[in-house]
């Protein structure tokens, strides 16, 4: 039986079957990583009222979902949405999933930005959703701004926050910081810390919004 045929196929939760995978280590950190996505996704998906098509298609984008399998990323994200265990609950234990690898919880919420925007707009509810969930995971209001701002057009606005240092920052900070950012989002550090392949989609939008912030800087600062 496949994973997929076990969540959508049995009267346990998605949050139950989350906590068997990581518990069993089965399929590894990307299996326990794709649920993630999906269980917060579709609890995401509450705070706009419906798992829509441009979501699931959204997710489609990230992660390989071989022909077959589209209805049941479907049915899973409908099982999350529906689950009687709230958000919290899921983002605690991926929390503690994660909790020595920082990085891959700031990947995560790349994903579920990327899933927040896929209708065209990050609406309200979905960022007081996605901030709460950022704080469960550890990040500060600081973090959760740069993360935010990386993700949805905001490099150009405030390219500082971008690169996750303020205005006061010396030349020699600004250049610290952007080869940080940019080893971090590296496709390859990617890989190394467990996030399935596809990921590296969202990477290199990430990379472009850190450049972006960087160049910006570099001309007002008319740094060489």
């Amino acid at each position: 039986m496949s994973l997929w045929d076990r969540i959508t196929g049995t009267a346990q939760s998605v949050l139950e079957t989350l906590r068997s995978v990581v518990g069993s280590g089965e399929g590894g950190a990307g299996v326990a990583f794709t649920i993630a996505v999906i269980a917060l996704s579709a609890k995401m998906a509450k705070a706009d009222g419906v798992v829509t098509p441009d979501e699931v298609e959204a997710f489609s984008q990230v992660f390989t979902v071989e022909p077959g399998d589209e209805d049941h990323v479907a049915r899973v994200f409908n099982m999350a949405r529906q689950d009687v265990a709230g958000y919290d609950a899921y983002a605690r234990q991926i929390a503690r999933m994660f909790q020595d690898r920082p990085g891959v919880l700031e990947d995560l919420m790349d994903g579920l930005f990327h899933i927040a925007r896929a209708d065209g707009v990050v609406h309200e509810d979905e960022l007081a959703f996605l901030h709460d969930v950022a704080t469960i995971f550890g990040f500060s209001d600081f973090e959760f701004a740069r993360i935010r701002a990386s993700n949805t057009g905001e490099a150009v606005a405030d390219p500082y926050l971008v690169l996750g240092v303020t205005p006061d920052a010396t030349d020699q900070d600004l250049k610290m910081a952007y080869r940080r950012a940019v080893a971090e989002n590296h496709p390859d550090r990617l890989i190394a810390r467990g996030v399935p392949e596809e990921f590296v989609t969202l990477a290199t939008e990430k990379l472009a919004a850190i450049n972006t912030a960087w160049e910006a800087l570099k001309q007002e600062r008319g740094i060489v």
